[in-house]
């Protein structure tokens, strides 16, 4: 029993011995020799600073404080009949930007419904009946005016949306869902897009961004990094909200607008009236075309300058690839001196024309190369 005795108390001391100098030493004298709560000397820990914003973030912010007064939020009331007659307010919203201090502001055409009586309100939350200037529903554009009251507007710059490349860093601002001067941040994803819009009209020559756009984002700037107003936003793809993929209506698509407005002109606008395919390198090759390529015929329409200017389209189909396509038409290889080098080459050229002006195409009809003069036709306002 004694034994047992002794034999305890030796696992006792043994235990404190421990205790004393592994368990409880570390708990009062960390091993970095710092002072703990429990032990003497403890003192508050430093703050932690915040670690100071990127160069990207920077640029985010001021091209935010910048625009974010000259976007503005646009609302048109159409007045309709419900079930039982009675007047009932239906109201489209959007977005959109003022770029003239006179009071001219960009937005999409479907903002504009109808004959509806449309309001801006600006970010201050002051309100303003705007008049509409000129419709393009062929283009989705608007052009509105409101008239200051006693003081200066805010303005966004256009900048130039043909130079604009794949990767490019965009920041657009809008009200989407309501939610008034919303941010986001993207990229151009892809350029030259055609997408099918409100009563199956084509939207050509659209720019792809994966910052987020949403419904109420229409009609409002989409940005470059020096805050300069290079797109529109205008669709989404499939219904409901974001899902990366955004359109823009390139600016340059909107200055000839622009500029027959402030001349007292009516704007009409321009087209060459073909359907085109781009072909290059091994397809080019495969069709027995020069290696550089450029856009093939795929149909030239009734009555348009491209049938009046002895445009040829396809004389049979065959298949390349993957799929099927008209050969034998004529190729386009170039637009007054330009290179057809990517599929919206004739969008983009045609976007800084006028109806009646004049380009001229370098064609390969045949294996011969030559250059024809086109006088554009007037697009019709409805269709492409």
């Amino acid at each position: 029993m004694k034994r047992f005795r002794y034999l305890f108390l030796a696992i006792a001391f043994t235990g404190a011995f421990v205790y004393l100098t592994t368990i409880a030493k570390s708990r009062f004298f960390p091993a970095n020799g710092a002072a703990t709560a429990e032990g003497p000397g403890w003192q508050e820990p430093p703050v932690v600073q915040g670690a100071g914003l990127g160069s990207d973030e920077q640029n985010n912010i001021d091209i935010y404080k910048r625009s974010r007064a000259a976007t503005v939020n646009i609302s048109s009331t159409v007045y309709r009949r419900g079930y039982f007659f009675e007047v009932v307010p239906s109201k489209e919203t959007g977005s959109g930007f003022i770029f003239d201090a006179s009071g001219l502001i960009l937005t999409n055409n479907h903002v504009l419904a109808g004959n509806a009586k449309v309001v801006v309100t600006l970010p201050d939350q002051s309100k303003y009946d705007a008049e509409v200037l000129y419709k393009d529903p062929n283009n989705d554009l608007g052009l509105i005016r409101i008239t200051p009251r006693n003081k200066k507007l805010p303005v966004l710059s256009l900048g130039d949306s043909d130079g604009i490349q794949v990767g490019q860093k965009v920041l657009a601002i809008g009200n989407p869902f309501g939610l008034d001067g919303t941010l986001t941040t993207g990229v151009i994803s892809a350029l030259g897009r055609t997408i099918r819009a409100d009563e199956n009209r084509e939207l050509e020559g659209m720019m792809q961004t994966d910052a987020a756009i949403n419904p109420g984002n229409s009609g409002g700037p989409l940005l470059d990094s020096m805050g300069n107003v290079i797109g529109i936003n205008t669709a989404i793809y499939g219904p409901g909200g974001n899902i990366g993929i955004g359109f823009a209506m390139p600016i340059n698509k909107a200055k000839v607008m622009i500029s027959d407005h402030r001349a007292g002109k009516s704007y009409k606008r321009p087209r060459l009236g073909v359907e085109v395919i781009y072909v290059t390198g091994e397809w080019a090759e495969a069709l027995d075309l020069p290696a550089e390529g450029g856009l093939l015929i795929q149909g030239v329409q009734r009555a348009s300058s491209a049938e009046r200017a002895g445009l040829r389209g396809p004389r049979q189909f065959a298949i390349v690839g993957n799929a099927e396509i008209g050969i034998g038409g004529d190729l386009i290889m170039a637009i007054d001196g330009q290179p057809c080098d990517r599929p919206d080459a004739i969008t983009r050229a045609v976007a800084k024309k006028r109806a009646g002006d004049t380009i001229e195409l370098t064609i390969a009809r045949q294996r011969k190369i030559s250059k024809l003069k086109v006088q554009l036709g007037e697009a019709p306002d409805e269709g492409i």
